[in-house]
């Protein structure tokens, strides 16, 4: 038997989102470029039959992918919406099992988010958009919940209701996810439903899924 009834309670932040708008989000959608990732972009080539191929790397920070995993466990729909092509952004997509992955090269994010919402029947005013430069300002405005991490611009973080502490790439999109299920009183829950699944040695659909080779290790 584990020791962990002898740990004090966990003190909890108070959430910075009004519980009423938090409750309001269907669904969530980021920005990959300086919020999924810090920014940098890592160029090359390879040859491959005489012919130089070029190739793209992104650093992802692993709390943020079962952060939004977390998301969809508790019937949020996610998204990602980024101005840049990149197969790397569509091999995270994959892994993460995302509702939605839109690489737009002329970054027009809000005509691609509205498409969207009109699929899925969801109003602009219930989703929740995670952003960070100039690119993402007309999102920002259209959104019922505009967030920022902590190394947006001037001007995003004046469009923002809520400016994150964690910069991109390096926590924030999981300090979003946990600041909103907090306050949608679903954060408790969803962790202890994250562990029962990982506890029991059946064979369940959650447990077989999160073994496959293109799911978030977690």
């Amino acid at each position: 038997m584990g020791n962990a009834s002898l740990l004090p309670p966990l003190v909890l932040h108070e959430p910075r989102i009004a519980p009423a708008l938090a409750r309001r989000i269907r669904l969530v959608a980021f920005d990959v470029d300086g919020v999924l990732t810090d920014g940098g972009l890592y160029l090359g080539s390879a040859v491959n039959a005489g012919a130089a191929i070029p190739f793209e790397l992104k650093r992802y920070d692993v709390q943020d992918g079962l952060g939004m995993a977390m998301l969809r466990e508790c019937g949020i729909k996610v998204a990602i919406i980024t101005g840049r092509v990149s197969e790397s952004v569509a091999t995270r997509a994959r892994e993460l099992r995302v509702d939605a992955c839109i690489q737009d090269p002329q970054a027009r994010k809000l005509p691609s988010l509205r498409r969207l919402c009109d699929d899925l029947s969801i109003s602009l005013d219930e989703v929740a958009f995670v952003g960070d430069d100039l690119p993402d300002l007309a999102v920002l405005r259209a959104v019922g919940l505009p967030v920022v991490v902590a190394n947006g611009t001037p001007e995003a973080r004046r469009t923002a209701v809520l400016q994150l502490n964690a910069r991109g790439g390096h926590g924030a999109v999981r300090e979003f996810v946990e600041a909103l299920l907090h306050a949608r009183g679903e954060w408790t829950d969803a962790v202890e439903r994250y562990v029962a699944a990982r506890s029991s040695e059946a064979p369940t659909d959650a447990i077989a899924q999160s073994a496959a080779p293109t799911e978030v290790p977690q």
